[in-house]
């Protein structure tokens, strides 16, 4: 049975992509990795052309009719294959001191429920996908979109000046058509995917600025650009964990006079207020998560994380204890600016003690 297009976006996202090699490029990461910066979309190759476009997209895990849309597009399959690299590195930064790292290798089982985590796992996937769209179309990796083309700026002026509107109003447009219409209405499940990917939708919403560059004389603001931008990524992924950290747990309810499913909040034991539905910009999930502590079919456990002792250790290694050992580390020291245009520093070596979770 084809998966749904909310599944289809969290499958596309957080799970194997395009080929073998791309594959363990972009999904080999257990988290224990270095996380490195996200290359700037403006500096990335430009769109790949004809039928190289067109393999992409085939190589693609996507619906029938997603493949369809993304024929259609060229540079949409590079866009995709950013975001999913993208939103895979935001999870397993804010995830890096948790039991759960955001390690989906072999286990993408954890996609079939309806914990915390998978919650997160839609938002951040939807999120970094809006995000990524939008950035892609100011720099010019689209052929359908371009600069923002809100009202008081156009495009000739904003290339002038050498700036260029995130088009948010596109990517979520788009991103609409591409998950296409709701289904499972009667779906618990389906209910609380669709409404976690909007949350992370609504995420990089809130963090859409209006930045202005001044060009009067003297560099007053006698004449101003004004365009759109996106606040870095890493903020979204911040305000997505705090809605982990707040998640609220439904259950299902039957809407009589729309004949459909709502998501509903039990009141807690003991409260005088009714359930209420759970607000548009929380994360919403159905079951318990389990503790992650130990190798599972959702997770590789915690044995051999390095943790901090002051801060993390004692959760993470989930009472087993830990292991100490000392390494050197080599550092730049003593660091002077030599004439003219370059600086001079010696290298100093320092002992660090390096904490690891227990088996």
């Amino acid at each position: 049975m084809r998966p749904p297009p909310v599944l289809a976006l969290a499958g596309l996202c957080l799970l194997a992509l395009p080929a073998a090699a791309a594959a363990a490029s972009y999904f080999g990461l257990t988290g224990r990795e270095v996380l490195t910066p996200f290359p700037g979309l403006g500096t990335a190759a430009a769109p790949a052309q004809g039928g190289a476009h067109l393999k992409q997209c085939d190589l693609l895990k996507l619906s029938r009719r997603q493949k369809q849309l993304c024929r259609r597009e060229p540079g949409l399959a590079e866009t995709l294959r950013d975001a999913a690299h993208l939103g895979l590195l935001e999870c397993q930064f804010q995830f890096r001191h948790e039991r759960w790292n955001c390690s989906l290798e072999g286990r993408t089982g954890l996609l079939k429920r309806g914990f915390k985590e998978t919650a997160f796992l839609y938002a951040v996937s939807s999120a970094a996908l809006t995000h990524t769209l939008a950035r892609a179309c100011s720099a010019g990796r689209m052929e359908r979109c371009t600069c923002d083309d809100s009202l008081g700026l156009e495009s000739r002026q904003a290339w002038q000046w050498g700036v260029c509107g995130d088009n948010l109003k596109y990517s979520t447009k788009f991103l609409s058509n591409f998950l296409g219409s709701k289904r499972g209405n009667k779906d618990l499940r389906a209910r609380a995917d669709a409404h976690n990917t909007h949350v992370g939708i609504k995420a990089v919403k809130s963090g859409l600025r209006t930045t202005c560059k001044c060009h009067g004389v003297s560099g007053s603001c006698a004449v101003r650009t004004c365009w759109k931008q996106l606040s870095p990524f890493r903020e979204t992924g911040q305000v997505l964990k705090l809605r982990y950290d707040s998640a609220v747990k439904v259950s299902s309810a039957t809407n009589e006079a729309l004949g459909r499913l709502e998501l509903w909040a039990p009141a807690r034991q003991g409260s005088l207020t009714k359930g209420l539905a759970p607000r548009s910009g929380d994360l919403v999930y159905m079951e318990d998560s389990p503790s992650f502590c130990r190798p599972s079919k959702y997770s590789p456990g915690t044995a051999g994380r390095v943790c901090s002792r002051e801060a993390s250790c004692s959760s993470l290694c989930c009472g087993r204890g830990y292991d100490t050992q000392s390494r050197l580390v080599a550092f730049s020291c003593h660091c002077q600016v030599q004439w003219c245009c370059y600086v001079e520093c010696q290298q100093c070596v320092q002992e660090e003690l390096v904490y690891t979770c227990k088996h």
